[in-house]
């Protein structure tokens, strides 16, 4: 582990005048901790652990970006890659080089193709509000503001989900600094087992700073939240999943149970209540057929319900997602087969009397997400059927014993559990089996095959890492 000395001296095995080098080569900032800045350039929407690098490069371009992968190289420096920071990686730089992408912007929409291009530091609000006016719309996902491209990189289960698949499936190039500082350019022509890689593995195997993707000729959707009292959960909850073995590929949902705060911000009708939250967004050509589809839940007499036909462009409404930075840790299974005793055994632990209040969500997967991708990809673990999350805010409760929670959670879910993960919900998991368990065991391994080719010496490794194949 290497620090700036308070005295500005260097970054241990770094001269200063190395970083001063690095500096005038590249356009953005070069922050280093003494200075003023450095807090801002490594802050994320995820504040539990914050990286604490040796330096911070905000790249503006793939120029930059290749400058400062060099430059870690030939200091031995490991390299983080942050956009806009919502998921927490297995481990938080503790020196080293972070690359900060946001910066990085641009889009060109070919209405013609159904295709986009999008820069690296693009937010799924920009790219929605631009394909919009051409008619179509992008794999994106439940929060507008998520980075575009490392969420598609880790999978992306999104609005349209059930309907295309996950956003990776849907991924036609992408630029890519590799560890060697080269510039790629890589579709499945060019470098196949790279680009079967990046599309699951994220930022294992260099730094995406931009990527081509397929558009939806989506503009409308019948969508919205379904709020019913914290007490008619195993109600809701058992006939939502008996619900979703009904329902056709075009129906995309969650259910969720959250524990609102009692703040001005929210709606009265939400304001320091526990609720279930079910949502619904259905894309089919025949709109008028998602409140026939819905009619099994509207008979459970929610006391909010805010269903109706759409603009894609307000797809965020439908989770409404915190869009203020905050301190959570949160835990992921997927799941197999669900009935009346899982749900049960979810809400006895996680439910309105559990002493630390969580947000807990069941996401229905199946329908396209079953299928493998027309150009595979290392998205794993297809066969799931529910994915389930829970989230716990720190501001509500201490770390260890929202650590303990959670494993008390998860350990009552295993018998439905099918022991795997979805890499884009894992969050501050240390544990390599982790990790390992976002892919099919054969996945695994050729992904630690082609680390060796791309990045042997595993510079790219404070994330979920998978490092090289032993030789």
């Amino acid at each position: 582990m290497s620090h700036f000395d308070q005295d500005g001296g260097k970054v241990t095995g770094v001269d200063t005048a190395a970083i001063e080098a690095l500096a005038k080569q590249v356009r953005g900032p070069v922050v280093v901790p003494t200075d003023e800045s450095y807090d801002t350039e490594r802050a994320g929407h995820q504040t539990t652990r914050w990286h604490r690098p040796d330096l911070v490069v905000g790249a503006v371009g793939p120029a930059d970006v290749q400058a400062a992968v060099t430059f870690a190289g030939q200091h031995g420096l490991p390299v983080a890659v942050q956009g806009t920071g919502h998921a927490l990686a297995a481990v938080a730089a503790d020196g080293g080089v972070l690359i900060n992408t946001s910066r990085i912007g641009g889009i060109r929409v070919n209405a013609e193709a159904g295709t986009a291009w999008l820069g690296a530091g693009l937010q799924w609000d920009q790219v929605i509000h631009e394909t919009a006016a051409a008619g179509l719309a992008p794999l994106s996902g439940s929060a507008p503001g998520v980075g575009a491209v490392s969420y598609t990189l880790g999978g992306g289960l999104g609005m349209l989900s059930r309907r295309y698949g996950y956003a990776a499936d849907h991924v036609r190039s992408l630029d890519v600094v590799t560890a060697d500082g080269g510039l790629r350019y890589v579709t499945q022509e060019s470098h196949p087992d790279l680009f079967w890689a990046l599309r699951g593995g994220r930022d294992n195997f260099g730094v995406v700073t931009g990527m081509e993707i397929d558009l939806m000729p989506i503009t409308e959707i019948y969508g919205g939240a379904l709020f019913f009292d914290a007490g008619s959960a195993p109600e809701v909850f058992n006939a939502y999943v008996d619900w979703t073995v009904t329902v056709p590929d075009e129906m995309t949902s969650s259910v969720a149970m959250i524990s609102f705060p009692d703040i001005p911000v929210l709606p009265p009708t939400l304001r320091g209540r526990y609720v279930v939250h079910v949502r619904i967004a259905y894309a089919a050509d025949d709109l008028g057929a998602g409140e026939r589809l819905v009619a099994p839940l509207l008979a459970l007499e929610p006391f909010s319900n805010t269903l109706r036909q759409m603009p894609f462009v307000e797809s965020g409404s439908i989770h409404n997602d915190p869009v203020v930075p905050g301190r959570f840790e949160s835990g992921t299974t997927q799941l197999g087969e669900f009935d009346a005793a899982g749900v049960h055994s979810l809400l006895d632990l996680a439910g309105p009397h559990a002493p630390v209040p969580h947000v807990v969500e069941l996401r229905h997967l199946g329908g396209q997400l079953a299928k493998p991708a027309a150009v595979p990809n290392a998205v794993g673990n297809r066969d799931a059927q529910y994915s389930l999350n829970v989230i716990s805010r720190l501001e509500r409760a201490e770390i260890a014993e929202i650590r303990t929670a959670h494993e008390r959670i998860f350990d009552a879910i295993a018998p439905w559990s099918t022991g795997r993960r979805a890499l884009n919900f894992m969050n501050g998991e240390k544990d390599g089996d982790q990790v390992r368990s976002a892919y099919a065991p054969g996945d695994y391994e050729r992904l630690a095959q082609i680390k060796v080719g791309y990045d042997p010496r595993n510079l790219f490794r404070l994330n979920h890492n998978i490092p090289p194949a032993a030789e």
